[in-house]
């Protein structure tokens, strides 16, 4: 996370000891992943450095308990002129809410202002899965682009657990030695979003390319230590990955919407186009709300009007 010193400028000393402890309670009680406390701790910056311009002066608490829902609405659309999308607009008032909640709480301020008002409507969007014949190309060791062969078989390993499994790229990284050992093995339990655990099947071509990384790795792989591992010796990080993945991209002439993540979806969107059902592959994919699955009928109905389109005489109009 930043720095609070730059924040002394756009608020007063009580509003930014306030918020110095917001923080270290999400990072230590709640343990929001990283990206999540980095992206509340910029967003509620830029919230502050607004108010220092439209309240005229750096904001102290006793600004912040009298801020209306116009307040809010103001920052939303200055944001929004300065080019920031749905999205972003809704993740950044998910920030300001939950400083505000905690604020409620410690009897500082009323959240009601900030809790009430509509967070901007969301595009709807479909994910982007892969063919599957994009999807096997991804995720084949002979075609990753490292000299070093035990990288190369790195890479199609984890790519691997993301497609055959349907892991976050997050929940293939944080495996440790221990993992993936036993071939008799016909499921693994992958802890996901919320600390909840689900069990994943597996398959042997999972275990196949597990087991060429780990005869290739020169590093000691301990039992409780991470599986997979950088250059260096140390744990693998996403962004490695994803570098890694953008290179072969151009070098396999893959679209520009394969990204680790998006073998995720290939593997919920195959399933479904095979005959899978939504609540079994909700469970796979650890989702919490049957919903956030039913995206995926779209994608495979996008598919089979797509075949239909290029397919049928009428569609190409014959």
């Amino acid at each position: 996370m930043s720095d609070d010193s730059a924040l002394l400028v756009n608020a007063k000393p009580d509003l930014a000891a306030a918020r110095r402890a917001w923080l270290e309670q999400l990072k230590g009680e709640r343990r929001l992943a990283s990206k999540t406390l980095e992206a509340y701790e910029r967003d509620t910056r830029q919230f502050l450095q607004f108010l220092t311009g439209h309240l005229g002066g750096p904001p102290g608490l006793a600004d912040i308990a009298e801020l209306k829902t116009l307040d809010y609405r103001a920052f939303l659309t200055r944001r929004r002129a300065g080019g920031a999308g749905a999205r972003t607009l809704g993740r950044g008032l998910a920030g300001i809410r939950s400083f505000m909640r905690y604020l409620e709480r410690q009897g500082l301020a009323n959240a009601a202002a900030a809790t009430g008002l509509r967070a901007p409507r969301q595009p709807k969007s479909l994910p982007k899965p892969l063919t599957a014949a994009d999807a096997r190309k991804a995720v084949d060791a002979s075609e990753q682009l490292h000299a070093e062969p035990w990288i190369a078989a790195r890479n199609a390993a984890v790519l691997t657990l993301l497609y055959g499994c349907g892991l976050r790229i997050g929940e293939a990284l944080d495996l440790t030695g221990e993992a993936l050992r036993d071939r008799r093995e016909k499921a693994i339990a992958i802890t996901g979003k919320g600390s909840k655990t689900r069990m994943v099947p597996l398959l042997p071509v999972v275990f196949d390319a597990v087991d060429l990384y780990r005869r290739l790795c020169p590093w000691d792989l301990e039992l409780d230590q991470p599986l997979f591992r950088g250059a260096r010796g140390g744990a693998l990080q996403p962004g490695v990955l994803q570098r890694d993945m953008r290179a072969l991209r151009g070098a396999l002439g893959l679209p520009e919407t394969a990204t680790p993540h998006a073998l995720r979806h290939s593997f919920a969107t195959h399933l479904l186009g095979s005959g899978g059902d939504l609540r079994t592959i909700q469970e796979l994919l650890g989702h919490a709300s049957l919903s956030t699955t039913q995206v995926y009928t779209g994608v495979d109905t996008a598919r089979l009007l797509d075949v239909y389109r290029n397919a049928h005489p009428r569609a190409r109009g014959g």
